[in-house]
């Protein structure tokens, strides 16, 4: 797993830059690293608890095209319990799946770890919510937020209940 941190740094990197085109300062998009990146993202793997972790999405022509972590909630005062704190896809794979794949399989090991429901944080103007509302979560927060010293908003799609999302059965 911490060999896919170089890939999952590179898709980092280029995600933000072709996201947040417009919504955050040019400048600080050029100056993402791909170098500095793949530190915290081999950090970011070492360090990954019980109930926590990094899911990537490969190709067989292409190896990892897209990447997931995931936990507990940081911010329980919204009422979800869990949370997908990361959710790239290589811009150029975006729209084949790798997405939706990630996400129940994020939501299967949440549920499989005891949550109920999760929660997941965009900026306000990322053009992703419309796949997190494709993907059944509902706007249920918004909340102050800086990036490079920018004020930005952010809102919070939630999924009350995983247990459909996760594949999980119901007894």
């Amino acid at each position: 797993m911490r060999d896919d941190a170089a890939p999952i740094a590179r898709i980092f990197v280029e995600s933000w830059r072709d996201t947040y085109a417009g919504l955050l300062p040019v400048a600080y998009l050029v100056r993402l690293s791909e170098a500095r990146q793949r530190l915290l993202w081999m950090r970011e793997i070492a360090h990954r608890g019980p109930q926590d972790g990094v899911i990537v999405a490969e190709h067989e022509d292409y190896g990892v095209i897209g990447f997931c972590s995931f936990g507990p909630a940081r911010d329980r005062a919204v009422g979800y319990e869990g949370e997908v704190y990361t959710l790239y896809v290589d811009p150029n794979h975006v729209g084949r799946g790798a997405g939706h794949a990630m996400v129940r399989a994020a939501f299967a090991r949440l549920y499989a770890e005891g949550f109920k429901s999760a929660v997941i944080w965009a900026l306000k103007g990322n053009p992703a919510r419309y796949f997190y509302e494709t993907e059944g979560g509902r706007v249920v927060a918004e909340r102050p937020g800086a990036v490079a010293g920018k004020p930005v908003r952010e809102i919070a799609f939630g999924w009350a209940d995983i247990t459909p999302a996760a594949g999980a059965r119901v007894r």
